[in-house]
This record gives structure tokens, C-alpha cells and sequence, in this order.
């Protein structure tokens, strides 16, 4: 899966916001970053980052996981990915005990 659609997808609906200026993802030593340029606070950034991911994820088996770095004037940088779950999609026939077909 080509998660580059997704943070396309992401980025373009916080920069759709009416209260974020700016929003990109940089990744430095393969970790991706993501800036938001806003007059709003915290926590108001991160119900945005949650709710714009869910809408970039749907249809998808893709979780995300966000987490504060720092803040800098307007700008909040955090370190956001979007990630496939790793648990079993299969039965692989060895009778395991965590097996899909187990599953309700």
C-alpha cells in the first residue's frame, strides 16, 4: 500500500481548515514530521490531526499514531505515521490459537 496517497490526502484536507495556515509532512531520518502553522491551541490541533487522518484512513485498514514533539511560536510539530496494523489477515492452517477464523 502507497501510504503517500494518504498523507497527500491528509495534508490537504488540514490545509483546507479555515484556522490552519500551513500544514506539511517532513521526514528526517526516516520519522515523518508533521508542521502545523496555526493560530489555534493544542489540543484543538490534535482533534484536527485525529479527525483529518480517520477521514484519510477510511476504507482502509490503517491506523494512525500522533505524538507532540514541540512547539515553536505558531508552528506544532509532531510525529505522526500512518501504519498497517500487525495482526493476521489469514489462516495459515497451523491451528493457531489467535486465528481469524476464530474471530467473531
Amino acid at each position: 500500500m502507497d501510504l503517500s496517497v494518504i498523507w497527500d490526502e491528509f495534508i490537504e484536507y488540514l490545509r483546507a481548515e479555515p484556522d490552519i495556515h500551513d500544514a506539511s509532512a517532513k521526514r528526517i531520518a526516516g520519522i515523518p514530521f508533521l508542521y502545523v502553522d496555526t493560530v489555534l491551541d493544542k489540543s484543538d490541533v490534535e482533534y484536527l490531526i485525529k479527525k483529518w487522518s480517520a477521514r484519510a484512513m477510511r476504507g482502509k485498514r490503517l491506523h494512525s499514531d500522533t505524538i507532540f514533539f514541540r512547539a515553536q511560536s505558531s508552528i506544532f510539530v509532531y510525529r505522526h505515521r500512518f501504519y498497517v496494523p500487525q495482526e493476521k489477515m489469514f489462516c495459515c492452517g497451523n491451528l493457531c490459537v489467535d486465528c481469524v477464523r476464530l474471530k467473531q
